[in-house]
């Protein structure tokens, strides 16, 4: 079983940054896939960046790419998304997902292990 823990979500001004962490109860790499989702009101989730567990490409969502970075620190079994330039709508609930499988997985439901959530607020 893999518990995830995200944090590090709040309200911000249009065009600022944010770091999101995410922390395992035990190591991830070489063990799980993760992935960043995120669910605004009256929406789907969707994905926004993911790596798999050999920690090679990563993939974004074209909405954030050159804006948002996945990173992991192993040693702190901690997946981190650096969040910059930010606009009213990533508004939205951020989860970071655990998948056991060995590819890069993009689809929610492909995702076995989930976190609780960190509410994303960007307004002026």
């Amino acid at each position: 079983q893999l518990e995830l823990v995200e944090s590090g979500g709040g309200l911000v001004q249009p065009g600022g940054s944010l770091r999101l962490s995410c922390t395992a109860s035990r190591g991830i790499l070489d063990r799980y896939g993760l992935g960043w989702f995120r669910q605004a009101p009256g929406k789907e989730r969707e994905g926004v960046s993911c790596i798999s567990r050999t920690g090679g490409p990563i993939k974004y969502a074209d909405s954030v790419k050159g804006r948002f970075s996945l990173s992991i620190d192993n040693a702190k079994n901690t997946m981190y998304l650096e969040m910059n330039d930010l606009k009213s709508e990533d508004t939205a609930v951020y989860y970071c997902a655990g998948a056991l499988g060995p590819k890069l997985y993009w689809d929610a439901d492909e995702y076995e292990y989930w976190g609780q959530g960190t509410q994303v607020t960007v307004s002026s």
